[in-house]
């Protein structure tokens, strides 16, 4: 499940990681985050599992600024494309809503860094309804 927060700011691991809500609003979110050296795997890269955390926090601010109040967006399926490797420094992600359903929401992610794309995800939301 993504760990945005109710107001569409990342929130929860994401917030600790130190990624910072830029955005999120008509089914788009951005988010901004700074990779420190604590980031980097063994080879010196940004860790996988960092920016897969980002993309699907991105996806589902994104999700959540696009649906009815109360309705809360579970990722039930990811596929990150990781491109080339990160590095210590600036990036930003970028998400937004593809296909809107009525209880399930297809979505885009792409991570930047220096001008060149990181990643491109893709993930379907489940909506729960409360």
């Amino acid at each position: 499940m993504s760990d945005d927060g109710a107001d569409g700011t990342s929130g929860g691991f994401a917030e600790r990681l130190g990624a910072r809500a830029e955005v999120a609003d008509d089914g788009s979110a951005r988010l901004a985050f700074t990779a420190r050296e604590e980031h980097l795997n063994q080879a010196g890269a940004l860790h996988g599992g960092v920016l897969a955390t980002l993309v699907d926090t991105a996806m589902g601010a994104a999700v959540r600024s696009a649906v009815d109040d109360g309705d809360v967006p579970a990722t039930s399926q990811l596929t990150v494309t990781y491109l080339r490797p990160g590095k210590s420094g600036d990036l930003s992600v970028t998400a937004r809503v593809r296909t809107r359903g009525e209880h399930l929401t297809v979505c885009e992610a792409d991570v930047d860094q220096d001008g060149r794309s990181l990643v491109h995800a893709v993930a379907t939301f489940a909506l729960l309804h409360s």
